[in-house]
């Protein structure tokens, strides 16, 4: 028997989120069902350390439609979503988090736009319910990427989004280490539009990115996207170069000239100061390009999947 593609199905990654699962599946079971009946709502548990993979249990017990995928470590946020996306069979598929901050009740709204012809249609967060520290740091990593790219990001589109089934396929295909939702969905191209939605409180507890993790994230995320830091390099070497060139022509001239009576030690000492961190700099950068490239080539799996609930 050929079983018939779902019209809809939403993937969430789930971490620290069993108070609000229950909650989250209602919502979500809510609203899809004013558009219909054949839908799936894929939870992921991102092996959070409370008990959300028995909340996932419940409610795929409760409601087959609900699916559950149990990871077998840590692997992050954008992983959890790539493990929901290659499981995900709907036409539309749409990709939200766990804390509630997205509404459900904007689904609609998303595929209503989505049938004007769009392949993604991401949503805009009007009045941004996060913290101040929180808006800082994104707007500072949106700010950096930006120049490092040459691309132009908005800091107010999150991971809410409806994509249809070749933009996933797409999606899917894509075998990079480093993941990240936005920067694959700008990868890919397709028709992409937005619409502007209401931001909301955290339902519960507070987010599990720490600034490090963030930091983490933001570099991973540069690096993959963009050569322009090796680039910078090789530009502040050559600006450095030139520099050092006039200096030493303007030391000789002056020497012979007699302007010049005592050697100069201390700015001896900083210029090999400054010119050694930079090196240390530029060596680093390099580094991480390259652990990147090592990553790569290892060929290790992106997720691992240590259970599945309610999959055919």
């Amino acid at each position: 028997m050929i079983m018939e593609r779902p019209l809809i199905s939403v993937v969430s990654p789930e971490y620290r989120g069993a108070g609000i699962i229950p909650e989250l599946v209602r919502r979500n079971i809510s609203a899809l069902e004013t558009l219909t009946g054949n839908f799936e709502i894929i939870l992921v548990n991102d092996c959070s350390p409370d008990d959300t993979w028995n909340a996932i249990l419940a409610e795929c017990a409760n409601d087959r439609r609900v699916k559950g995928i149990n990871l077998s470590r840590n692997f992050g946020q954008h992983y959890a979503i790539s493990a929901g996306l290659a499981n995900a069979s709907g036409e539309w598929v749409v990709i939200m988090d766990c804390d509630l901050q997205d509404a459900p009740e904007d689904i609609p709204a998303l595929y209503k736009k989505a049938l004007e012809g769009f392949d993604v249609v991401q949503a805009r967060r009007i009045n941004k319910k996060f913290g101040v520290w929180k808006r800082f740091t994104s707007a500072l990593f949106h700010r950096i990427f930006d120049w490092l790219s040459g691309c132009s990001t908005d800091e107010s589109i999150g991971n809410f989004c409806i994509c249809s089934r070749k933009v996933i396929d797409s999606i899917n295909d894509i075998q990079e280490r480093t993941r990240s939702l936005e920067s694959m969905l700008r990868y890919i191209g397709f028709r992409t539009t937005t619409i502007d939605v209401e931001h909301n409180e955290r339902a519960e507890g507070q987010s599990s990115y720490t600034f490090s993790k963030l930091m983490r994230h933001a570099s991973d995320v540069i690096i993959a996207d963009t050569n322009k830091p090796l680039r910078l390099g090789v530009g502040i070497g050559l600006v450095i170069a030139i520099v050092s060139f006039c200096l030493a022509i303007y030391n000789v001239i002056a020497k012979l000239a007699g302007i010049i009576t005592l050697q100069g030690y201390t700015t001896t000492v900083f210029s090999i100061w400054f010119v050694g961190g930079l090196i240390l700099l530029i060596l680093g950068v390099l580094g991480l390009y390259i652990g990147k490239i090592f990553d790569q080539v290892k060929g290790r799996q992106i997720y691992i999947i240590k259970d599945k609930i309610n999959f055919k």
